[in-house]
């Protein structure tokens, strides 16, 4: 399993019109192939009337399946851009649609490779990117009346709070990096001076928000090809 990955924050979509065609893009994760694949039929039964409904995908810890499908759309002009946009900004378990609703103007392959990334990274802004992390879950647990002084350190610190129970006592559920389990405990413990008890979950991946700036091309969509 791979430390960290990136990949979309939710799924979703994002419609542009380029010279009177439609353009909207749908996003989703996929983590096996079959997911991918039901994702774009089910695109493709939505928009059953559009002229096409391209795709491409990232399966893999390495992106071992990458596929691209044109549609009908001039060969390359529009999966394999869309791919290469995911590609370029290292995403991992992705699937995109575009659909196409044609306008009348024909936008030459040129053209039409900058509106399918386009579609892709504007879409990918819409819905921003997060860093899927594997972290250990330790939950502390503390009496009430150290609560405070652990939920304020916690607060401070860079680690993330999964879940706070409140039975008898207070846990904080915090997701850890996996090589760092022995550090937080002790760092914590020391801070408690010992008044903390901890137990361990099985490793997860938890999201954590990008705040970098989308990776594209420089799509010129007033240039004829």
């Amino acid at each position: 399993m791979l430390k960290s990955y990136y990949t979309i924050a939710n799924n979703g979509e994002h419609e542009l019109t380029i010279r009177n065609s439609r353009f909207i893009c749908s996003l989703a994760r996929a983590y096996t192939e079959e997911e991918a694949k039901a994702f774009i039929q089910a695109i493709k039964k939505e928009h059953w009337k559009a002229t096409h409904n391209c795709s491409a995908y990232l399966i893999g810890d390495q992106d071992e399946i990458q596929r691209a499908h044109d549609d009908g759309e001039p060969s390359g002009t529009a999966g394999v851009p869309m791919l290469e946009v995911l590609k370029k900004n290292d995403l991992h378990y992705v699937v995109a649609v575009v659909t196409r609703y044609f306008g009348g103007t024909k936008l030459g392959a040129g053209g039409l490779i900058r509106a399918y990334g386009k579609a892709v990274s504007s879409t990918l802004k819409e819905i921003s990117l997060v860093e899927r992390a594997l972290q250990v879950p330790v939950a502390a647990t503390v009496s009430y009346s150290g609560s405070g002084k652990l939920e304020n350190k916690l607060l401070q610190s860079s680690s993330v709070v999964l879940d706070t129970a409140y039975t008898d006592q207070v846990t904080f559920t915090v997701g850890v990096p996996s090589d760092a389990v022995d550090a937080f405990q002790s760092e914590i413990l020391d801070f408690m001076n010992g008044n903390v008890e901890f137990e361990t979950g099985k490793p997860t991946y938890v999201d954590r928000p990008l705040t970098d700036s989308i990776s594209e091309t420089e799509w010129d969509l007033d240039e004829d090809e």
